[in-house]
């Protein structure tokens, strides 16, 4: 095959001939004008053009296209990251309450056994320096964590001390341990805080006085446990010609656990303990009632602990309710260390406190 040209003068065409290598066959003509030829040159050049040009930025597209795909693989990873990190935040905040509330609940137990945390080796404060952040857009959610981490990490090094400080004591007074009231007389969920420790306004007179206990509402019947072990020193009704104001308990048990505390029960249905009797901590002693001087059922529960004078003086029992947790926890153990001098308190009788 072959071809034959002819090149075009002005007003000519160009003849192209295409001959095939077998004479037999049919010998191919085109015609272009000079416009066409024109027209086939641009074309072809642009064609070329093209070509080159993605020879040259094909390489460039194909970077920028992987580029892009590792810059927003990176911004997911850093998502994830952050969202990691928000939740770390969160856990360690929770664990850092955690660790406030146990510190709650140690100098509850310090003041339980009559200790000074004050004067512990514990000590406050927070030595550990929260550690440096390089800046980011987390570095001030970092720096929060770090605070957090610094003082979760104080908090625990002045419980442990606490505990082993605790236990030491533990060790050592044994009898003193088993005869601190330290649960409460009524399980958790079986009753609601109706009126706390201190001055109050009387149900019944309408004036200001001082209310030596807690009184727990609860349904008539519901088992009352003794908070440790303990001996029965009055079980019944106190008599009324003895006592007015105690005759005014209702059906009452007063137990002695050693010789720091006694722990009183008032308005009980039923005493289900006699005078003499030793109990256990955890022991059913009587059931909760409405008799004496009560506006609905509930327990009159009171824990006296001896004084200086040798007088059994009321002290607030939720100190030794340690099985509970008190919605004013902080303002319970500030007033506690503050012991406030109450007088008007009525002292015990004869047949309870001899």
């Amino acid at each position: 095959m072959g071809t034959h040209t002819k090149a075009p003068s002005e007003g000519t065409v160009l003849e192209i001939q295409v001959h095939p290598s077998d004479i037999r066959r049919r010998v191919w003509y085109f015609f272009l004008t000079r416009r066409q030829i024109s027209w086939t040159v641009a074309t072809g050049a642009a064609v070329v053009a093209f070509l080159v040009l993605n020879l040259v930025l094909a390489p460039r597209v194909t970077s920028n296209l992987l580029s892009r795909r590792k810059y927003e693989a990176l911004v997911a990873e850093r998502n994830r990251h952050g969202e990691r990190l928000q939740e770390l935040t969160s856990q360690m905040a929770t664990l850092g309450k955690d660790t406030e509330e146990l510190h709650l609940k140690m100098n509850r137990i310090y003041l339980t056994y009559g200790l000074d945390s004050d004067r512990s080796s514990a000590g406050e404060g927070y030595p550990f320096p929260p550690r440096g952040v390089p800046e980011s857009i987390y570095s001030g959610a970092i720096r929060r964590g770090n605070v957090l981490e610094a003082r979760i990490a104080e908090r625990m090094r002045v419980l442990s001390t606490f505990v082993e400080e605790v236990e030491s004591f533990e060790a050592a007074h044994g009898d003193q341990v088993e005869t601190t009231p330290s649960i409460s007389p009524l399980r958790r969920s079986e009753f609601v805080l109706t009126s706390p420790f201190g001055n109050r306004r009387s149900p019944f007179t309408k004036e200001l006085d001082f209310h030596p206990g807690l009184d727990m509402a609860a349904g008539t019947g519901t088992a009352v446990f003794a908070p440790a072990d303990g001996v029965v020193v009055f079980a019944g009704r106190y008599p009324l010609k003895q006592s007015v104001s105690w005759w005014r308990y209702g059906n009452l048990v007063a137990l002695r656990h050693g010789d720091r505390f006694i722990t009183l029960y008032g308005h009980l249905e039923e005493t289900q303990v006699r005078s003499g009797e030793r109990v256990a901590q955890g022991d059913v002693i009587g059931s909760v009632g409405n008799t004496g001087w009560s506006t609905n059922p509930h327990l009159h529960y009171e824990v006296r602990r001896l004084n200086e004078e040798a007088d059994f003086e009321p002290v607030d029992p939720r100190i030794y309710i340690l099985d509970h947790r008190w919605r004013d926890e902080e303002q319970l153990l500030v007033r506690a260390r503050m012991a406030p001098d109450f007088r008007d308190y009525e002292p015990l009788p004869r047949l309870i406190g001899r």
